[in-house]
């Protein structure tokens, strides 16, 4: 059985009152089991979110890493500092890293193999733009994007990390893959990691990550191939991520 994993990507937002609030409302949370949590606010709040949320059963997830360990990269952090930190996760390969900041699927191999090698778990992010949805491309675009990243590595590296199907054409605009647009999708990539290994393709757990909000996910969890969700603007608030959450059991 997979276990469901609930990740909350705060990108560039947040703060250290909104911390607090989640430390305070997980604390004594009633939640399904069993479940996963994981929340990756920006940098600057790593430290106070291991503070905020060391009562909870929130794990620490930051949302990107250099693949270098150390060395002359001003702005930069590497995976063994968000280990001193207490992170487990990490985001590789969001659309906005790979849009904005020109990440190619190349640097989020090396970004892959920095987590595993430092033993953060990875969340792959992979998904298609509106313009390659419309030209029949989902699946093309998508698979490309998981074979790069996943092909090279060895089989027990496949075994730790999840993969978020996020098409880009829902992220922060409020539309969202319908529960069977995912579901194919998820479908489509759990099937292709079965031509790998097919014990290790029923164990990865596939998140959808676009527009999941507390009114739909329970539509969305409850598809056979979605394990969880990678949640952006609902995890602003504590109590919408709260019942997103128990959608999950």
């Amino acid at each position: 059985m997979r276990t469901p994993l609930i990740a909350g990507n705060w990108k560039m937002n947040g703060s250290a009152e909104l911390l607090e609030a989640f430390g305070r409302l997980f604390a004594d949370a009633q939640l399904p089991t069993p479940l996963e949590i994981v929340l990756h606010p920006p940098f600057p709040y790593l430290e106070a979110a291991s503070r905020s949320l060391a009562s909870t059963p929130i794990k620490l997830g930051a949302q990107t890493l250099n693949p270098l360990h150390s060395g002359a990269h001003t702005g930069e952090v590497s995976g063994r500092m968000l280990k001193e930190f207490g992170v487990s996760y990490v985001l590789i390969g969001h659309s906005e890293r790979r849009q904005l900041y020109r990440e190619r699927d190349e640097d989020v191999y090396d970004r892959l193999l920095a987590a595993l090698s430092v033993g953060l778990q990875p969340i792959l992010c992979v998904g298609e733009t509106l313009e390659e949805r419309d030209a029949g491309r989902t699946m093309e675009v998508v698979l490309r994007q998981v074979s790069r990243a996943m092909a090279p590595l060895e089989p027990q590296q496949r075994t730790q990390l999840a993969i978020a199907y996020e098409p880009v054409w829902a992220i922060g605009t409020g539309r969202t893959a319908t529960p069977e647009q995912a579901q194919a999708v998820m479908a489509g990539i759990r099937d292709y990691q079965a031509g790998y290994n097919s014990e290790l393709a029923q164990q990865l757990r596939l998140l959808y990550g676009g527009s999941m909000n507390a009114s739909n996910a329970a539509e969305l969890l409850a598809q056979p191939d979605i394990d969880g969700g990678l949640v952006g603007g609902a995890s602003l608030k504590a109590e919408d991520f709260y019942a997103i959450c128990q959608s999950a059991g």
